[in-house]
């Protein structure tokens, strides 16, 4: 529960000092930077591994949370002016070693980290401010060791994962000091722990200290543009508090879904259903599903991936020439598992701090309705002399073509849907049978359709198509290339640039879990 105390006097003295301290440290890197030129990069990793120190001690420092969330507030503001005014370069200037280490992309870096602990400090400072401290203090420490390792003697690059360079060095940094300052914590704060790690032997907090360290890696290394000190600091207090307030077996769970979750990941990579950035996020995802949410959470996800990842494996001679017309091929990345999968992510994490049973029904909407989707396309785009229909308009269009509909991708949608309800149905989840086995199948095999049909709709209205100068068609990639590898920009014709395939798939999602939450609870 979101809470911000009320200030206490005797912390206003301490609230000036770290202030002003701060602010000193801010003001010294800044000379440092502008008449020493010392490397901004090295300086801001410097900065926020000092700060990832103080935020450690804050607790201590301070009574109520008020003071922290101030100071908090005050340095998001005074960095957000400095990214659009540039007042500090120390926090947002780029020179030429940043560029040459890789690290050219704009970081919100600054911003974000205090913003993460505002919100950990509402929600934790009363009763877990233990979990506020250790996650900060991993995001903070071991967050810039690996951007200063990775940069300074990274070698070996990490292909396909994200926009932002990552190494082997930067990810094994990252593991190792995250893995360290996971397992000191876990044992200097026992006597604050509450539910299930309360009876955890220290075998036990080890491999927690161990599983945790690899999952702030993968986020670490999955997260562009800075948002790595947003999510980390996240991801390591909802693990943490999810377990102390649960019972002790949801840990043991938790270790065999992570573990499934990376086998999944690793065997995706090798035959090549997913590349490296769509495994990093199958594991994240698989892990969280399959560990907290258990086998009634488990079987509808994989219904979803191993049968739409085969499908979109067969007929693959059929389908070779839409290759150039669809964003993206068959091999899925983090954007495709975000855009399918991250709706029911989100649910499963609402469902856990909540309990609701209605957030079972929206999250097998959500699988339904990109189960639908890409039924709908695979099947439509594998029949035999398929006919397909603008959604909009009813004008005979292209197979492929974005907000095309057909009948056998119709009933292959509405197929796909029900599907991923018997799934559900055949774990014997008391909450389906509750509600009716009949009435189940009608509210997840109708919303998966109809968000299936929003999916057409989107693509045939606001989805990003371009026109293809070298092949001479319409396409959903930005660019095309010549065969003698010259790449060109091609021309938007329809829609909107920001808005792609994934965009699309996510509203897809969202509209089927819209539909199956409303009429779970409405019928």
């Amino acid at each position: 529960m979101l809470r911000l105390q009320v200030p206490l006097q005797q912390d206003l003295p301490m609230f000036f000092l770290l202030l002003g301290v701060l602010t000193l440290f801010l003001l010294l890197f800044e000379v440092l930077v502008r008449k020493f030129s010392v490397s901004g990069f090295v300086l801001r990793k410097v900065l926020h591994f000092g700060l990832g120190l103080i935020l450690f001690f804050f607790p201590v420092c301070f009574s109520t949370n008020f003071f922290p969330v101030l100071l908090a507030l005050i340095f998001v503001v005074v960095n957000a002016a400095s990214f659009y005014v540039g007042f500090f370069r120390i926090l947002h200037d780029r020179n030429r070693l940043e560029l040459q280490q890789g690290n050219e992309q704009v970081s919100y870096g600054p911003i974000v980290l205090p913003v993460a602990f505002i919100v950990l400090a509402l929600f934790l400072w009363e009763n877990h401010v233990w979990i506020l401290r250790t996650s900060i203090l991993v995001a903070g420490i071991a967050d810039s060791l690996a951007a200063i390792v990775g940069g300074a003697l990274g070698k070996v690059h990490i292909e396909n994962l994200t926009k932002s360079r990552k190494t082997v060095e930067g990810s094994l940094t990252m593991f190792t000091v995250a893995f360290l300052l996971l397992l000191a914590c876990l044992f200097v704060f026992q006597s604050d722990f509450k539910g299930g790690l309360a009876a955890a032997t220290w075998f036990q907090l080890v491999a927690l200290a161990l599983f945790l360290a690899v999952v702030a890696s993968a986020v670490e290394a999955l997260v562009s543009y800075g948002f790595d000190n947003l999510f980390i600091p996240v991801t390591i207090s909802y693990v943490l508090y999810i377990v102390d307030v649960s019972d002790k077996e949801l840990l043991l769970r938790l270790f065999a879904g992570g573990a499934f979750a990376f086998m999944l990941a690793y065997f995706s990579v090798k035959v090549k259903f997913l590349d490296n950035s769509g495994a990093t996020a199958t594991f994240l995802l698989g892990t969280t599903i399959f560990g907290i949410g258990g086998v009634a959470w488990t079987v509808p996800l994989l219904t979803f991936y191993l049968l739409s990842s085969l499908l979109s494996k067969l007929g693959r001679k059929r389908k070779a020439k839409f290759d150039l017309v669809f964003e993206k091929g068959s091999q899925r990345d983090a954007g495709q598992v975000y855009a399918n999968g991250g709706i029911a992510w989100i649910i499963m994490i609402i469902y856990s701090l909540t309990n609701e049973p209605a957030y079972f029904f929206a999250y097998l909407g959500t699988l339904a309705a990109v189960q639908s989707d890409t039924w709908a396309t695979e099947i439509g785009t594998m029949w035999p002399n398929p006919k397909a229909r603008l959604i909009t308009t009813m004008q005979s269009v292209p197979v492929g073509t974005s907000g095309g509909v057909s009948f056998p991708g119709t009933f292959g949608a509405f197929a796909g849907a029900l599907l991923i309800c018997a799934s559900a149905i055949f774990m014997q989840v008391s909450w389906l049978i509750d509600f009716g086995i009949f009435k189940s199948f009608m509210l997840i095999g109708l919303s998966g359709l109809l968000a299936s049909l929003v999916d057409s709709f989107f693509g045939a209205t606001i989805q990003a198509q371009y026109y293809d100068p070298v092949r001479e068609k319409v396409t959903e990639r930005v660019e095309s290339y010549r065969s003698d590898g010259t790449v060109l920009k091609n021309k938007l014709i329809k829609g909107h640039h920001y808005v792609n395939n994934d965009v699309v798939n996510t509203l897809c999602a969202l509209s089927g879990c819209a539909l199956a939450f409303f009429f779970s609870l409405n019928i």
